[in-house]
């Protein structure tokens, strides 16, 4: 293929684009702009489904609502149910309890073999001698 049909190939329509008329806009009177989406025919009867649920006027209304709620949720920015918090709530203070029984596990074998290793030599409190008094 040669340069010029390379150029010619680059300079054709893209089968299915409309020419906009001068002047003509693609939005709507509330600023929105129209979108074509496929959808196959088990997503469109959900979505019809969830539609009629919800009160939406039309599948293509609830379609852009959750495409905004899309959005925000990539942006994390969106709010936890309460029942979510609640139970990170709880997982937290679990993480937080087991970090401290760790910690004086940790301590009590510790003190232990400091124990052990202080009678092995010999050095320990346990094994002075009386002299008949209580302290």
């Amino acid at each position: 293929m040669t340069v010029t049909q390379k150029l010619g190939k680059t300079t054709q329509p893209v089968r299915g684009t409309k020419k906009k008329k001068p002047g003509a806009t693609q939005s709507s009177s509330s600023g929105r702009q129209g979108m074509f989406v496929r959808l196959n025919s088990d997503d469109k009867q959900r979505a019809q489904y969830w539609a009629d649920k919800r009160g939406f006027p039309s599948v293509n209304e609830y379609v852009a609502e959750a495409v905004v709620e899309k959005i925000r949720r990539e942006n994390l920015d969106y709010d936890l149910p309460t029942l979510e918090i609640a139970r990170l709530n709880e997982l937290v203070d679990q993480v937080t309890a087991l970090a401290k029984n760790s910690a004086n596990l940790e301590r009590v074998v510790t003190t232990g073999f400091d124990s052990l290793i202080g009678l092995t030599r010999g050095d320990n409190y346990l094994l002075d001698e009386e002299d008949g008094e209580l302290v």
